[in-house]
């Protein structure tokens, strides 16, 4: 196997420990920050190096190449930006601290994320409807490397779709400044520019956000190992288990032990670094 090791900075003195330590045929620098170490061995103490130095590591397929991927699909809160929209809309209403705990809750796995979702929209009732507008331009932030990534997934011939259980209102938004192919999303019920603490429509939830993925990737024509997933939370868990290279950015520990790949140190495009 290949071994992709990047972060801000790998150091001279980390570089040979990693040499040392996985005995690698050869070892490639990729970028700034990044290198694979080709035919890698595993060691016990892999972890605790990267740790310490603040790097990422990823195992990989010798020869497997970005071109060889169709599809791209990616959750929005906490992974394609840097904030969770539901906890900035309850901030309005004083309701900040209270929301965030649900969410974080939800993003751990301890609440079904379809009733906690129910919960914290109803807590919504009342927010004006321009009160998203402010949030996605004045709060609303692209996690560091979103834009390269997307960049060259599109140029590279892949299909890209944002899937979220978070709202319409950022994702149709975030589709046309990203140009991504597809986006799907809850919507909130709005009456006479406010509000009601309702959705409307079917949810977008943990199983929805998997069905989309596996619906995209068949009328595309696509084998499980052609698609890329990116999540944070226990809610991407059969997303990113329907995929056939899973990406947890910053993510929780429950969806860290089945990603393929964790990102906790690199941007979203330290993606980019792990293909051939």
């Amino acid at each position: 196997m290949n071994l992709v090791v990047q972060g801000a900075r790998i150091a001279p003195a980390i570089l040979q420990a990693l040499n040392d330590y996985t005995r690698p045929s050869r070892t490639e620098e990729l970028a700034s920050g990044a290198c694979r170490l080709h035919d890698a061995q595993p060691h016990p103490q892999l972890e605790a190096l990267c740790a310490q130095a603040g790097l990422d590591f990823t195992w990989v397929e010798p020869g497997r190449r970005l071109c060889d991927f169709g599809l791209f699909v990616t959750d929005m809160d906490s992974t394609l930006i840097n904030i969770e929209c539901i906890d900035e809309i309850a901030d309005m209403q004083g309701l900040k601290a209270e929301v965030a705990a649900i969410t974080e809750a939800s993003m751990r796995g301890e609440i079904d994320f379809g009733e906690s979702l129910v919960r914290r929209v109803s807590l919504l009732s009342g927010v004006p409807e321009a009160a998203l507008d402010e949030i996605y331009h004045e709060r609303l932030r692209l996690n560091p490397g979103a834009e390269r990534l997307l960049h060259t997934l599109q140029a590279s011939g892949l299909h890209t779709v944002l899937v979220s259980g978070g709202f319409t209102h950022f994702t149709d938004r975030l589709r046309t400044r990203l140009g991504f192919d597809e986006a799907w999303a809850n919507r909130l019920e709005v009456v006479d520019g406010v509000l009601t603490g309702r959705i409307v429509g079917d949810m977008v939830d943990a199983a929805a956000k998997a069905a989309h993925l596996t619906r995209i990737r068949d009328r595309l024509g696509l084998r499980p190992e052609q698609v890329i997933a990116a999540g944070d939370g226990a809610n991407d868990i059969p997303m990113l288990r329907a995929a056939g290279f899973g990406v947890a950015y910053r993510g929780k520990p429950v969806l860290q032990q089945l990603a393929d790949c964790r990102l906790n140190h690199s941007g979203l495009d330290g993606i980019l670094n792990l293909f051939e």
